[in-house]
């Protein structure tokens, strides 16, 4: 792996300085012609994004569209139709101790960004970050997965197209390049990986106080109960767990079904399987829907848990069949695990799901509170008093009722975790916000009532202020 010139980052990095203070004045229509050039840039290399995304690890076009296109244009289109008043200074009324003033909220571009994007979407979470900086008046340096080079590569190429490096500039490389960059006094760095990396990132911002947007992960809970549609649950679980499979941030990594309906449930889940990927193991293992490991590491990782699940006792329900050499591991489906296991532990970030017994939805929420915020929480249930149960006592980055993974792709929506799964939020409105310095900005009239504070302190000015006080104290009206 060629790293990047650490000169060149350090060049770049000053050259986008001025750029930075000229864009603080970046008007509406600058902002949009440069969201469009991505969009436009993007939308010419359609094909050639297939061909790297199949390169990388075989992923079909019909999920590069739909997981790697559709979420950056819809933040695209959402940003160049919702800029102008996303843009505009919000007023404020005076609280009590403020009247005889006006004040306002000013969205200033932070300045400099830097965006660390990982290898399991590499180009929906380098560019739509991307999205959001535009949009709010920064320059931006990039850091793609070194995992998926040909994607990589080809986002270095549309960057270098449409952009001068002082306005956007990519760098492709590993470790180095990104601990070149992360020794840097960026104003933002949005950073998406794993809870670990976050850690080393966020230390790395503290040294320059740079204010940081971090999506990291977390073993994201299902609980579906007994009065769940089994049906609808099993469709849309089967999506969101086996969606590149299984490489997804906000994948269900676990499922806690109800006893008296477990037995329907998986055979629900076997009836998907063999719906979408083949009826046996030499169907799945050929099956073009199936996006492979990203690489051996990672497949001998995913195999690990499996081996190490299956020796301590769990009972394999469905897959189960491993590849090395292709980066392949099949839809699994894993009852009976014991506590113990790996897998109950670490993320899985695979196409593994365990399925877990409950009869005390108590025990399930314990269970979910024992464990480090997740990402995201799922909820299968027609009874709202347990969905209001599990929502109100539970803590997750984001939640869905009869849904999975599908909030991310919700623009209105603020995206992001909570302590371990991240800090911050992204997409739309939110996005913007988070690459920018909500500014402050009150303006005295003449009728300025603090001018009843100022010195000296004679004893009909101390009466009064002590009235001021204990006038706060009241209800207010």
């Amino acid at each position: 792996m060629t790293e990047a010139d650490v000169s060149l980052i350090q060049r770049t990095f000053a050259a986008q300085q001025a750029t930075a203070l000229r864009w603080r004045l970046s008007t509406l229509a600058e902002r949009k012609a440069r969201l469009t050039r991505l969009r436009d840039a993007m939308m010419a290399q359609r094909a050639a994004f297939y061909a790297a995304f199949a390169a990388d690890y075989r992923k079909s076009p019909a999920e590069v569209e739909a997981s790697e296109f559709l979420p950056v244009m819809d933040e695209i289109r959402h940003a160049l139709g919702s800029l102008r008043r996303w843009m505009k200074p919000r007023g404020h009324w005076p609280t009590s101790t403020m009247l005889g003033t006006r004040a306002s909220v000013q969205y200033q571009p932070r300045g400099r960004v830097l965006i660390i994007a990982p290898w399991n979407y590499p180009l929906s979470l380098c560019f739509g970050p991307l999205v959001s900086a535009l949009a709010a008046g920064n320059t931006a340096m990039i850091k793609p997965s070194e995992m998926t080079p040909a994607v990589s590569a080809l986002m270095a190429r549309i960057i270098a197209d449409i952009f001068p490096p002082e306005e956007v500039a990519l760098f492709e490389g590993s470790q180095p390049t990104a601990q070149a960059l992360l020794d840097l006094p960026f104003d933002h760095i949005f950073f998406t990986g794993s809870p670990a990396v976050g850690k080393l990132v966020m230390a790395a911002a503290a040294r320059h106080l740079s204010s940081v947007t971090l999506e990291l992960g977390g073993k994201s809970p299902t609980i579906v109960d007994a009065s769940a549609n089994l049906t609808l649950a099993a469709e849309t679980l089967m999506w969101g767990k086996f969606l590149n499979n299984g490489q997804t941030c906000v994948a269900p990594d676990h499922v806690y079904v109800h006893a008296s309906v477990k037995s329907a449930f998986v055979q629900a889940c076997r009836n998907v399987l063999q719906q979408r990927y083949g009826a046996d193991g030499s169907a799945r293992l050929n099956s073009p829907d199936l996006t492979r490991i990203v690489n051996r590491r990672h497949t001998e990782r995913v195999a690990g848990l499996l081996t190490d699940a299956l020796q301590r006792g769990a009972v394999l329900s469905a897959g189960g069949l491993t590849d090395l050499d292709q980066c392949y591991v099949a839809p699994t489906l894993l009852e009976d695990i014991p506590a113990d296991a790996n897998i109950m532990s670490e993320e899985i970030f695979g196409p593994l799901l365990p399925i877990i017994a409950y009869d005390d939805i108590d025990q399930v929420i314990a269970s979910i509170n024992a464990a480090p915020k997740p990402l995201a929480l799922y909820v299968w249930s027609t009874r709202n008093e347990q969905i209001r149960q599990i929502v109100a006592q539970t803590s997750s980055g984001g939640v869905c009722v009869n849904h999975c993974v599908a909030h991310f792709a919700h623009g209105n929506l603020p995206f992001g975790g909570v302590n371990n799964s991240g800090i911050g939020s992204a997409h739309g409105e939110y996005g913007f916000k988070a690459m920018s310095h909500e500014r402050a900005v009150l303006r005295a009239t003449p009728l300025m009532l603090i001018k009843l504070f100022f010195p000296p302190y004679t004893a009909a000015r101390q009466r009064l202020i002590r009235l001021v006080v204990d006038t706060l104290r009241l209800p207010k009206l």
